[in-house]
C-alpha cells in the first residue's frame, strides 16, 4: 500500500483491509470510482469522482478493478501525477 501525506498533513491511499488507516487518526474514507457493469454485461470503472474519466468497457470485473487501481495510482495517489488530474 502506497500511502502520500499532503502539505495540510492528509493522508491519502487506495483503501485495503491490510492496514489499520485508524491508526493516523479520525477518518473521513470517500469513494474514488464506481466499478459497474454494463447492460452488455462487460464493466466500466467511473473515476468522475476524482475528476477522471470513466475507462472502459472491460470483459471482466477483474479487469476493470485493475485499470481503476492503476489510473488511481497514476493520476490521483501519487504527489507528481495531482497536477496532471488538475489540468485534464
Amino acid at each position: 500500500m502506497e500511502l502520500v501525506i499532503t502539505r495540510e498533513g492528509n493522508l491519502r491511499c487506495l483503501y485495503s483491509d491490510g492496514l489499520r488507516l485508524s491508526e493516523f487518526g479520525r477518518l473521513s474514507i470517500r469513494r474514488a470510482s464506481h466499478v459497474e457493469p454494463t447492460e452488455a454485461g462487460q464493466w466500466t470503472a467511473d473515476l468522475s469522482p476524482v475528476g477522471g474519466p470513466t475507462l472502459g468497457p472491460f470483459p471482466a470485473r477483474a479487469t476493470a478493478l485493475a485499470a481503476e487501481a492503476d489510473w488511481l495510482t497514476r493520476y490521483w495517489l501519487l504527489p507528481t501525477s495531482l497536477a496532471v488530474v488538475a489540468d485534464s
